[in-house]
């Protein structure tokens, strides 16, 4: 059985760096969950969601006893791993950075944005989860700034984002556009209103614009949708507007 997974052209040309961006299609979880679901806790059967990851690992060269995550809060904090760690070990926090050699960090995602990054130069990686609260929060300056602390260089880091809900998909309101433009006054190009509509909220439009910020040297956006792709890409909010439940998919990097 294979794992179907999207790539950045960018990302995939820079040797020693191998990445995944992964969706719901080529696992074994059944109903809701059907067929690649990555979550630990959305109610799927744990020996499906362990098998899941097996795969998706297996697809990119690395035994499941390598790959870290995390458990998300929708924070902007970040964990580094530079020595051996506990793969069932699941520190809340929302970003991993590396230089260990074997290593494969996996974000999971539903909606929000995941972002890839490696410095090729240093082999120094990192992977992070961006909801709108970590994205306004800083979690994309706080990683590539863990990632510097590491040896790597911004103007060398290759960033890739993955599949996360569109601009025209994500309805937010007049009050969230208020909050979010008082606290970056920069970012009224990532807010629109259809005619006779709601605002709506560019969140990888604003990840991007937030790497670009701290220097990154290159930002890839692979531009897929998850709400508009529902058989492709578990989505939260389709899930929520048809009143039921969806499960995760997980993007992944590692330093070969």
């Amino acid at each position: 059985m294979t794992a179907p997974f999207d790539q950045s052209r960018p990302l995939a040309n820079l040797p020693g760096i191998r990445h995944g961006f992964f969706g719901r299609r080529g696992g074994v979880s059944t109903g809701l969950f059907a067929s690649l679901n990555m979550s630990e806790t959305a109610g799927d059967k744990p020996a499906h969601v362990q098998q899941n990851r097996e795969l998706a690992a297996a697809e990119l060269g690395f035994p499941l006893g390598n790959l870290a995550t995390l458990r998300q809060t929708h924070s902007i904090d970040i964990v580094t791993i530079t020595d051996i760690f506990d793969p069932a070990e699941r520190v809340e926090a929302d970003a991993l950075v590396s230089n260990l050699p074997g290593i494969l960090l996996g974000i999971l995602t539903a909606d929000c944005t995941p972002v890839l990054l490696a410095d090729p130069q240093a082999r120094v990686i990192g992977a992070f989860h961006a909801g709108w609260k970590g994205a306004i929060g800083g979690i994309a300056a706080n990683t590539v700034n863990a990632m510097v602390a590491l040896g790597a260089e911004p103007e060398r880091i290759v960033a890739a984002i993955g599949p996360t809900i569109s601009l025209e998909s994500y309805e937010v309101g007049p009050q969230f556009a208020a909050d979010l433009l008082r606290q970056h006054r920069d970012a009224a190009n990532r807010i629109s209103t259809p005619p006779a509509g709601r605002e709506h909220f560019d969140l990888p439009g604003f990840v991007f614009d937030q790497l670009h910020a701290v220097g990154v040297g290159l930002v890839d956006d692979l531009k897929l949708c998850t709400y508009a792709e529902p058989k492709r890409f578990f989505s939260h909010r389709y899930a929520t507007h048809r009143d039921t439940t969806t499960g995760r998919q997980i993007a992944l990097i590692g330093l070969a």
